[in-house]
């Protein structure tokens, strides 16, 4: 503890006497100098650095009660220094003991102006530590996704079609019935029925041949007719090139088949070529008869009808035939027989005789060439006029040639049973989907060849372009009112679209078909297939294609789907 009674230090002595020195002499206290409040006035007066000033060791090792004591001396002013000690000896003790109030006034000011001050500079800390702001956080609410699939660009509107097909297309001569139209323009759909069921075509399925036939073959591809020199003296070898136009009509004659091969060039050609070679022995004494292109046992399909033999339709599709075995060679419809090779045979025998075979008309055997010299030959016609030569007429055998020929060139076998994948395998070239078609043959005479209506008025989309050869195919098909199977047809109302109906007719005993090309009264290019089948189906339904195809013309781009 310090002595309350301890004299004041030299600098507060000092201070005190200067004090003392500025006073007035005659100056005494007034009733308000109580000691009360003389030492607040005094304390409160002085100049900072007379609190603040004092040395840190003095002050902090002062008393409290000896800082105060400093700026408060007692007695009277005007007195000489030697006045001083007595005041001094009675110590700040003495002095708190007189002025209570106002030495506990004056300790809670300095004490109140300390702690402000800390606060001030506490504030001023915090509120720097405080300058850089916390982040908050920010909760973004998210939607929910949309599960259903958006568009990445908006489609054109559809064109609101109108007119309306709806109740001819269900006439009941149509019987149990497939379709679908085409914008051969723009390749959209416009109408159809059951359109994507592959049902028999009847002889619509001659199109898809002459069209594998093109990619295939090509336009000028010639079929060859030959005659070797046998393996044995005499011999000459027949051999077929599936060249059913080679005809037995005499020279500057025309067959059914304008500018087919003449069987009478080839015997001439044989005779000199195999005299030449055999000057000792040049007749030719026996005739093979070759007919291996393929299987020549693979010649008739299991549902095509028997009756179409005599009926003149139709001939067993052999490699080695003359005229497409007619009786009548000038005549588009005439009897057949059931054995096309060996009729082929007799005529050629016959022909050698006429031109000059010195033994005259040779015997008939079959077998296969083994080689030999080559005597002569003769070429078809291009398929580009073979094409034209089948289609406006429904020409069965000249179908079943082109079929097997295409499978033959392709690498198969030229069977039927190689004809869905040589078929299909050609027209594939056309970029029209082949999945689902069933080819057994190349006439559509079979009853188990299948192939949608959408893919008929696709591929017709196809040649209506001519491009890649394909315009053989238009040239040659029948037109409505004017040619070919549709030269009596579209009668009556239906007169309307003669001319601008283009297409390809069928009948089978099971199925009417018809599909080509419409030019619709508004320009617009049509493309469509119509099948109408069953069992006994009528004649009729021939009729109610004609009158859903007059009003397809009328309807134009405007044709509706309901």
């Amino acid at each position: 503890m310090i002595d309350p009674e301890q004299p004041l230090s030299r600098r507060a002595a000092r201070e005190a006497e200067a004090a003392a020195r500025r006073r007035s002499p005659q100056s005494t206290p007034t009733p308000d100098d109580s000691p009360a409040s003389e030492v607040p006035t005094q304390l409160m007066g002085a100049a900072p650095t007379q609190l603040m000033g004092a040395a840190p060791t003095e002050a902090l090792g002062a008393a409290p009660t000896e800082v105060l004591g400093a700026t408060a001396p007692l007695g009277d002013t005007a007195a000489a220094p030697d006045a001083e000690a007595p005041a001094a000896k009675k110590g700040i003790g003495a002095f708190v003991r007189q002025h209570p109030r106002a030495v506990l006034t004056t300790a809670l000011s300095v004490a109140f102006l300390l702690l402000g001050s800390a606060a001030v500079f506490a504030g001023i800390a915090v509120g720097s530590a405080q300058a850089t702001p916390v982040p908050v956080p920010t909760i973004i609410e998210t939607a929910e996704p949309d599960p259903r699939p958006m568009p990445t660009a908006m489609a054109d509107p559809s064109r609101l079609r109108t007119c309306s097909i709806s109740q001819l297309a269900v006439d009941e001569r149509l019987v149990e019935f497939y379709g679908s139209v085409v914008n051969a323009s723009t390749g959209e759909v416009l109408w159809d029925r059951r359109a994507d069921t592959a049902v028999r075509t009847g002889s619509v399925l001659k199109v898809i041949t002459a069209a594998a036939a093109l990619a295939t073959l090509g336009p000028d591809y010639r079929m060859t007719t030959r005659v070797v020199a046998g393996s044995t003296p005499g011999t000459v070898v027949l051999i077929g090139g599936g060249d059913a136009t080679l005809s037995r009509v005499g020279p500057g004659q025309e067959s059914i088949y304008r500018g087919a091969p003449k069987l009478a060039d080839l015997a001439a050609q044989t005779v000199a070529a195999y005299a030449a070679a055999n000057p000792d022995e040049p007749g030719i004494t026996n005739l093979v008869l070759d007919s291996t292109y393929w299987n020549p046992a693979d010649n008739w399909h299991d549902t095509w009808n028997r009756d179409r033999i005599s009926a003149g339709f139709q001939a067993p599709a052999t490699a080695l035939m003359v005229d497409g075995d007619r009786n009548d060679p000038r005549a588009q419809t005439s009897a057949r027989s059931n054995d096309p090779i060996a009729r082929a045979g007799q005529w050629f025998a016959q022909a050698l005789a006429d031109a000059g075979n010195p033994a005259g008309v040779p015997t008939i055997s079959t077998g296969a060439a083994v080689g030999g010299t080559l005597l002569g030959q003769v070429q078809s016609q291009p398929v580009s006029v073979l094409i034209g030569q089948m289609l406006p007429n429904s020409d069965n055998t000249l179908g079943e040639m082109l079929a097997r020929v295409t499978s033959r060139v392709i690498g198969l076998d030229g069977s039927t049973s190689s004809l869905t994948q040589a078929i299909t395998g050609s027209l594939n070239t056309y970029g029209v989907s082949t999945a689902g078609l069933v080819i057994k043959d190349g006439s559509g005479l079979a009853t188990d060849n299948a192939v949608p209506a959408r893919y008929m008025a696709q591929l017709f989309a196809v040649i209506n372009t001519r491009e890649r050869n394909l315009g053989y195919i238009m040239d040659a098909l029948p037109v409505a009112g004017q040619s070919g199977t549709l030269a009596s047809r579209f009668t009556g109302s239906n007169a309307v679209a003669r001319g601008n109906v283009i297409a390809k007719t069928g009948w089978l005993r099971s199925a009417y078909s018809l599909s080509g090309v419409i030019r619709a009264a508004d320009g617009t290019p049509l493309t469509f297939a119509f099948y109408s089948v069953r069992d006994g189906i009528p004649e009729s339904a021939k009729t109610a294609q004609d009158t859903l195809a007059a009003a397809i013309f009328n309807c134009g781009d405007n044709l509706s789907n309901n």
